[in-house]
């Protein structure tokens, strides 16, 4: 029970979707939290005989609790953000610091897109987290950054909430045409990164059958169309969903007078979307526990990008490699890549796997350096090594070499043989809590690269027999 000594909005806390603000005698914000119901969140700070000294102090300094109720948990998501970046509250700061909250970053391109930062990464292009304008250099990379989010599990899934509203592509328009080749022969394009299918030599990209892509692989929308669609996605993250609801009527109007019926009709179902947002894809355990007693954080994502990575050879020969891709908990096929091992000589698994990582870290870096090279590529949340500690060893060496902070894990088999054992920094509670908590999720990404690896040593050493 809330002590009577402290004053509280109305007197009372509603049980609906909100954010909170916890003030001491000197009304100074100590805290802003989001909540499914604030009646029931703000209320357990007051209720848990458990508290970590850190959320007992900043309790005891509470003499004042605002809240601003939302019509549902993603708008709380969207406005805890903004009102932590824009207050910066003293407790806030110290559950995790700037560099290791999540943002969301709209990239400046052609056709902009969301991708996701830590604010250590961020601070390479020139992006100071807690600050509401970028940089003349950070406008170079991004029309807005939006954070920082201390649920990054609720801000991917609260994107892909949104995504049928504003549809935005990860893809690349089709080639141009070149005037001094001719027609249909421009810029060519990774085939796993261009449409294809509508038009000669032109498919169109999966999300864009779903309709979560407005067509840019097949050349479907202008530039002005799209970064309309990304001027509604930012209004939304800016907190305005009734400027874009509006918007959205406006237009839908417009398309009814000028007899544009489809046109009109998928802009209610729009809006209808936005007015009825369903919270059930938000509601994850971060949302039922106290925030502050995790202070360290953790800070690998099981829904974001797994990777994991096998070798496969048979006394040296036809020697290849896998990495295999879990996104959201799921194979992502589409992303799955060979590797042929080019500069080991016979069975050495430690140095063909230094091999892959490193052709794999280059991919890395061109994907960070240009939104145009290297898709498919982005930074995984943890590597998944299918060995022991020699070959964890070597790769921690790579990644310390390049530069890379990105947490490795090794599954090697147990002492019996019928018992993974997994290979990891035990001083690192972060990468402890993330192999108890993901184990079922590592074993299958690791079996995934086992099983691709081989499939492709097979195809690669019947090949070899027959050329013979």
């Amino acid at each position: 029970m809330i002590p009577n000594t402290i004053k509280i909005k109305n007197n009372a806390l509603p049980d609906h979707p909100g954010v909170y603000f916890y003030f001491d005698k000197a009304n100074r914000l100590l805290y802003v939290g989001k909540a499914t119901s604030l009646k029931s969140r703000v209320g357990s700070y007051f209720s848990s005989k458990r508290l970590d000294p850190r959320i007992a102090e900043m309790v005891s300094h509470i003499v004042r609790i605002d809240y601003i109720e939302t019509p549902s948990v993603l708008e709380a998501l969207v406005l805890e953000a903004n009102q932590i970046k824009a207050k910066k509250p003293k407790y806030n700061i110290l559950q995790r610091d700037d560099k290791s909250y999540l943002y969301l970053c709209i990239t400046n391109e052609d056709f902009p897109r969301p991708v996701f930062y830590r604010g250590h990464e961020l601070e390479k292009f020139g992006v100071k987290p807690f600050e509401k304008d970028l940089s003349k250099e950070a406008k170079k990379k991004f029309l807005r950054v939006f954070g920082p989010y201390t649920s990054g599990v609720s801000l991917k899934r609260a994107l892909e909430l949104v995504r049928p509203m504003f549809p935005w592509s990860i893809c690349l328009p089709p080639p141009q045409p070149s005037p001094s080749k001719g027609e249909g022969v421009g810029k060519a394009y990774p085939l796993h990164l261009r449409g294809g299918g509508l038009g000669r030599g032109v498919r169109a990209c999966f999300d864009y059958q779903l309709k979560k892509c407005p067509g840019v692989c097949v050349g479907a929308i202008s530039k002005k169309e799209y970064r309309h669609i990304i001027k509604q996605l930012i209004q939304f993250f800016d907190g305005k969903k009734s400027v874009v609801v509006r918007e959205m009527t406006k237009e839908m109007n417009m398309a009814s007078r000028e007899l544009k019926f489809e046109e009109a009709a998928v802009l209610r179902k729009k809006i209808f979307a936005l007015e009825h947002i369903r919270d059930v894809a938000l509601l994850t355990k971060e949302d039922y526990t106290l925030p502050i007693e995790k202070l360290s954080g953790d800070t690998i994502d099981l829904d974001g990008r797994i990777e994991a990575y096998d070798n496969s050879n048979i006394s040296g020969t036809s020697p290849v490699a896998s990495m295999t891709v879990f996104l959201d908990g799921k194979p992502a096929k589409q992303l799955y890549r060979k590797f042929k091992i080019k500069t080991v000589v016979g069975a050495n698994d430690v140095a063909s796997m230094e091999e892959v990582i490193r052709r794999r870290l280059e991919r890395l870096e061109k994907s960070e350096r240009s939104e145009r090279e290297g898709r498919g590529w982005e930074r995984p949340q943890v590597m998944i090594i299918d060995g022991g500690e020699a070959q964890v060893h070597r790769v921690q060496e790579v990644l310390d070499e390049l530069g890379f902070d990105i947490p490795i894990i090794g599954i090697a088999k147990g002492f019996d043989r019928k018992q993974d054992r997994f290979v990891f920094d035990r001083t690192n509670k972060d990468l402890a809590r993330a192999a108890v908590r993901g184990k079922e999720i590592f074993q299958r990404v690791r079996d995934e690269a086992h099983r691709f690896a081989i499939t492709f040593h097979r195809v690669r050493r019947a090949k070899a027999f027959i050329q013979k």
